[in-house]
């Protein structure tokens, strides 16, 4: 057995023989060419002739080769022998080893080693004692972040990160990640915007390319990716300073343009007079009830170029934790969230799959939906289709009725249909749900998404839901009312107005809140001011639409995820317009422990990769055991100790009580037919 008192003496031992002798009365065992043909333990051990401080056994260097060109820190120039050095040198270099061996507490585990692998005798020994050394070996850090510009599922630029880590003295690629940009694509817009949105795109992802390259890379040197509160402060810290320099340059170049460019008073013109009355003419109704002015739109947050830097970073230093201790990216995300104690039940979020596109942007006269959602029943699996209720509807023909429904593939991955009327689409999936035996609000529930904000006409100050069909606010929330009577499988509507109708936020929470969830989305504001606020109340809703763009970090979306936990909201994952084909948002949004997650429709290569993502975590999770369930859908009550909104909800009620009954469903035949109709 070792010795750990054996310290030895770290001398050269010349053996022009090429054998070598082990110490304490052992036999020679020859290291000579021509006696042993595994590989020569001078090549091994760099040709340094070292005695082991741990056993006190020699170990075979270059002086066993007098041809050999490597020199030991013992010799003199030449490499030639024991007379170069000086016997100082040989003392101090012989406490030095010792001194790093010990700190290093090498002689100790190097005799449990060997001891633990004699008892073991594994038939590889070399690859036990690699593997036991691997585990003693020093934590991997990051030593270089790597920004490169690729295209994402459109054709257009985004960023692309890689993280690279110092393993076992060796720097190795380790992950990458692209992040999706916070551009919208549009369907149609003016050649000018276009051109604009394209060079902004391509200087943002530009400037995140270099930041990444050149400060990030060098501020996260030496942390451990698993350390990821670490990371996220380094680069919070990094983008508030790029935030205060960017500040002060937009305050010098608009000094630099006061001081040069004199800047007029404006003319404000004089009021307009009163409309005279006529003779005779009574007060009516509208002038007592004066039509409040619509609310000009808030200017659109600032997004600083290059800001996608810090969010994928973050998520790719994430990624990189997850791999380097051989766990999913979700599993991370979970402990993230849930530091003291790991969750045993792990849930996947609700699907909301977008089928149909009827917005702003179709060829039709309806401009409402932009999108309309199938969300399936709470207690399926993602992968399990609802089972039907009664048998497919049959034609006279003994066939299955209706035709295929076509239209152009919008790029949120769904159908874009023309049609006239509010109620069209949604009855040709109450058809299409007939024809496969299923029933709308017991299988499977709908969701719409307005995107109110591209409605708005602000010449006539109404909202344009169908083409030259405008409406005030005020008459946006009875249409609502409307619809949700007719198709009570709705259970969740995004944005159904702006964000600056606060207002009427209130009214259709008011009136629908108890009956579906009110999203926010694009009327939501961004994460940081979520956070820098600690309010998400404003405007009033069930929950948020959270996506991961620009400078959001994981600690980010944790903290996030939790204030909203903590207000009784629900929180949906989304993905951003503008695609690409990493899937590890779905890992977030299953670690995050979100409701919903909306990917848009099950079309395009960057879409259908999330879906699968998600349907082999299911999988993992059931393998394991550890796959939990949702709850029913329930809708969060914000106004129990209001009074006036209980009211308001009992009297929308009543009045959805009195409507007519719900219109029969109109099969896809008979849809194409209603759309034709003049």
């Amino acid at each position: 057995m070792m010795n750990n008192d054996a310290q030895g003496a770290l001398v050269d031992m010349p053996n022009p023989s090429g054998s070598r002798r082990e110490e304490g009365g052992g036999a020679v065992r020859s290291s000579g060419c021509g006696s042993n043909p595994g590989p020569d333990p001078r090549e091994m051990w760099g040709g340094i002739s070292w005695r082991c401080l741990a056993t006190g056994r020699t170990l075979a260097g270059p002086q066993a080769n007098p041809r050999c060109n490597l020199k030991s820190p013992t010799m003199g120039e030449d490499g030639g022998g024991r007379g170069c050095g000086t016997t100082r040198e040989l003392q101090r270099l012989k406490q030095q080893a010792l001194e790093y061996y010990r700190e290093n507490d090498v002689p100790r585990r190097l005799e449990e080693l060997l001891n633990a692998t004699f008892y073991l005798q594994p038939a590889d020994v070399y690859g036990h004692l690699a593997n036991c050394f691997s585990k003693l070996a020093k934590p991997p850090t990051i030593c270089r972040v790597v920004g490169k510009k690729v295209l994402d599922g459109l054709g257009l630029p985004t960023l692309q990160v890689e993280i690279f880590c110092t393993i076992q003295n060796f720097p190795k690629n380790i992950c990458s990640v692209v992040i999706a940009t916070h551009f919208e694509v549009h369907e149609t817009t003016f050649p000018e915007l276009a051109e604009a949105e394209e060079v902004e795109r391509s200087d943002a992802v530009s400037t995140a390319v270099q930041w990444v390259n050149e400060t990030i890379t060098q501020e996260l040197q030496g942390i451990a990716p698993s350390n990821q509160a670490q990371v996220d402060r380094v680069l919070r810290t990094f983008f508030e300073n790029k935030v205060q320099e960017d500040k002060e340059r937009k305050e010098l170049e608009k000094s630099l343009e006061e001081s040069t460019v004199p800047v007029p008073l404006p003319l404000i013109p004089p009021p307009p007079p009163p409309p005279a009355k006529k003779k005779g003419q009574k007060q009516g109704l509208k002038d007592t009830l004066t039509e409040k002015p619509i609310i000009p739109p808030e200017p659109a947050e600032p997004v600083l170029c290059g800001s996608m830097a810090i969010g994928a970073v973050s998520l790719a230093v994430a990624k990189t934790s997850a791999l380097l201790g051989s766990n999913p990216l979700y599993v991370n995300i979970a402990l993230l969230k849930h530091p003291q104690e790991q969750p045993t039940k792990l849930a996947i979020p609700s699907l909301m799959v977008s089928l149909v596109s009827c917005g702003k942007s179709s060829p039709g006269k309806l401009n409402l939906m932009k999108e309309v959602i199938c969300i399936p029943h709470p207690g399926l699996t993602a992968k399990q289709p609802p089972p039907p209720k009664t048998e497919p509807k049959k034609g006279h023909n003994g066939g299955k009725r209706g035709q295929p429904i076509t239209g152009k593939m919008s790029h949120l991955g769904c159908l874009t249909i023309t049609y006239d009327t509010i109620e069209q689409p949604l009855l040709l999936i109450q058809g299409i749900c007939a024809n496969l035996g299923l029933e709308l609000g017991t299988n499977l529930h709908l969701a719409i998404n307005c995107a109110a904000h591209e409605l708005m006409d602000y010449s006539k100050g109404k909202y344009e839901v169908m083409t030259a069909t405008h409406k005030t606010a005020a008459e946006m929330v009875d249409l609502y009312v409307d619809l949700l009577g007719k198709f009570p499988s709705i259970i969740a509507i995004i944005d159904p107005f702006r964000k600056e109708d606060a207002e009427q936020w209130d009214s259709i929470y008011n009136a629908l809140g108890s009956r579906c969830y009110i999203i926010a989305g694009s009327a939501s504001r961004s994460i940081s001011k979520l956070l820098e606020d600690g309010n998400i109340s404003l405007p009033k809703s069930s929950g948020l639409i959270i996506k991961h763009t620009n400078q959001t970090t994981m600690s980010d979306l944790v903290e996030i995820t939790n204030l909203i936990d903590s207000k009784k909201y629900i929180a949906i994952f989304g993905s951003a317009e503008g695609e690409s084909s990493d899937g590890s948002l779905v890992d977030l949004a299953v670690g995050l422990g979100v409701r919903f997650i909306k990917l848009g429709g099950l079309s395009r290569g960057e879409r259908v990769t999330k879906y699968n993502r998600l349907f082999a975590i299911e999988e993992e999770l059931v393998q394991n055991g550890t796959l939990g369930f949702n709850e029913g859908y329930t809708f969060p009550d914000l106004n129990k100790d209001d009074d006036t909104a209980a009211e308001s909800r009992e009297a929308a009620a009543e009045v959805a009580g009195e409507l007519r009954e719900p219109p029969q469903p109109i099969f896809p035949a008979e849809a194409g037919e209603e759309s034709a109709k003049p």
